[in-house]
């Protein structure tokens, strides 16, 4: 099977803002419909109608879910398979759910493409909610091995699909790499991402590299506290903040730097350490979640345990001062990254589609 004349209805958010979920489906769609797929896209976060609701906590979601109910319905008249992006929390029940019973309504097979980095504190509180869903889905498709068993544990099995990762727009600079101090975070300020260990730890990082310049290019509700501490640690004329940037940006934000953290606390399969590696920057991870499934420790990134600002600022020395160990780093990401190719991804996911369109005939 191939995705030509193939209608899929692709549900899941858009930028902006760019967020990992929204990125993936906004690539997704672009690649199933090079594929000469007809992909019916129904966006789970479209502006609110009118904008003024989005000021009202509990009366927006309505505001939201009315509409996107209909559309749902509408595309489920036009489809021959749903895909539905799928995090965990409320996004699940308000989202998720009420795609896979609309399309289950009107007969049409769901493959369920599950992407939260928090699963197993969401299952371990809702799973007989979710298996209750998940009954009426022809396919569940995980990114990692990691979410495989997490779901697997609540008796729900599921296939890998990995993310995919565009090598054209992330890929090494052009130039050979000049030695240099420069360190980027490309995670939301969010406390699950814990960019207060990042900053900590670039503190140690300057004290023995005065040079060292630190960017942190995402947005959310801890920045004004992060950039108070900045200022409390002394930080302030070595970091930046650059807000959310688009993936042209901060593609280009990768092959500047030399170094890129990734200090969360919880991660499934983190967009943004996969796209360092396909643009030649060694990774330094807290070891949570999904993370051990994607890198080897020493030998795809560095590895340290989460909330360890000593243990990330001793990791990224050693790639600042070791230059063997920052290129057979760099070497070795690049190799990897190969696995999350649209090529490689796809016959997976055609499988997918092919046995989820076989259990539900139209």
């Amino acid at each position: 099977m191939d995705f030509e004349g193939l209608r899929i209805a692709l549900v899941g958010p858009l930028p902006p803002p760019a967020g990992g979920m929204a990125n993936q489906t906004r690539q997704l769609a672009e690649l199933l419909r090079g594929e000469r797929a007809s992909v019916l896209l129904v966006q789970t976060n479209a502006p609110y109608r009118p904008p003024a609701v989005a000021k009202l906590p509990v009366l927006r979601a309505g505001f939201r879910l009315v509409p996107y109910l209909w559309a749902l319905w509408r595309a489920a008249g036009r489809a021959d398979v749903f895909h539905v992006m799928a995090n965990s929390g409320w996004s699940w029940h308000l989202f998720a759910a009420p795609a896979i019973w609309v399309a289950r309504a009107r007969r049409v097979p769901v493959v369920v493409n599950y992407r939260g980095g928090e699963a197993g504190s969401f299952l371990a509180r809702s799973a007989a909610l979710v298996r209750w869903s998940m009954r009426r889905v022809a396919q569940l498709a995980v990114p990692s091995a990691f979410l495989a068993r997490v779901f697997s544990g609540h008796g729900m099995a599921a296939q890998v699909v990995p993310n995919i990762i565009d090598l054209a727009r992330f890929r090494p600079a052009n130039v050979p790499r000049a030695a240099g101090q420069h360190i980027v975070v490309a995670r939301n300020l969010e406390p699950i991402y814990d960019n207060e260990t990042a900053l900590r730890a670039f503190r140690l990082v300057l004290d023995r590299h005065p040079q060292a310049r630190l960017t942190i290019a995402g947005s959310g509700p801890e920045q004004a506290r992060l950039v108070a501490l900045a200022q409390t640690l002394g930080l302030s004329a070595a970091v930046r903040f650059t807000g959310r940037l688009d993936r042209d940006a901060m593609a280009a934000l990768y092959r500047e730097a030399d170094v890129s953290l990734n200090p969360s606390l919880a991660d499934n399969m983190p967009n943004s350490v996969l796209e360092a590696l396909a643009s030649g920057t060694p990774v330094v991870s807290t070891d949570v979640g999904g993370v051990p499934f994607i890198v080897r420790d020493g030998v795809t990134a560095l590895l340290v345990p989460p909330g360890d600002p000593q243990a990330m600022a001793a990791a990224t020395m050693r790639l600042l001062e070791d230059e063997s160990l920052h290129a057979a780093l760099v070497a070795a990401g690049l190799n990897e990254v190969r696995r999350y190719t649209w090529p490689a991804v796809k016959p997976g996911l055609a499988a997918i589609y092919r046995t989820a369109i076989a259990q539900v005939p139209r």
